[in-house]
């Protein structure tokens, strides 16, 4: 299964480092069953993406975290067999039970350095935007508005040296 992980600069770093990920509290998100009942239409392809989306919507939450961290949305794609979906949090929440490695990982997406100052305000007023603050949801909005830019596994080691 294709799994959407949410994570950092720092946590690309770890894991190139580490050759292993551990996600927070071991959430990523997928197209599941629920997902996939929850849209009237769409083709695999777009119901990944929107998962692809939550997760980095999760990634804002993370920056929210952590003031220090680089303010770029980062997912982290994996094939993993070990997922468990867990509707009862989100309809493409899923739950891994441990670490991926680096030879689970399909891909990266990562912000550019244009959408930083975006992506630190979204990060800032994430709350504020799902309590329905519009100003809030105007700003998620401008981070969103910006595509992450793929990056293949090997990649890695070179897009780290190069921030």
């Amino acid at each position: 299964m294709r799994v959407y992980l949410p994570a950092t600069i720092g946590m690309l770093r770890k894991l190139v480092s580490e050759g292993k990920l551990q996600p927070v509290s071991g959430t990523g998100f997928a197209l599941t069953p629920a997902l996939r009942e929850s849209y009237t239409s769409g083709s695999t392809e777009e119901l990944e993406y929107a998962a692809l989306l939550d997760a980095a919507r999760a990634s804002l939450r993370l920056l929210a975290d952590d003031e220090k961290e680089r303010p770029r949305r980062v997912v982290v794609s994996v094939d993993v067999d070990n997922a468990t979906a867990r509707p009862d949090l989100d309809a493409a929440v899923v739950r891994l039970a441990g670490p991926v490695v680096l030879a689970e990982v399909a891909a990266v997406h990562v912000d550019s350095e244009e959408a930083e100052e975006a992506v630190r305000t979204a990060a800032n007023v994430i709350d504020a935007a799902d309590l329905g603050d519009l100003d809030a949801e105007f700003a998620l909005g401008d981070a969103e508005d910006h595509e992450l830019a793929w990056y293949a596994p090997q990649e890695l080691p070179f897009l780290l040296e190069l921030l």
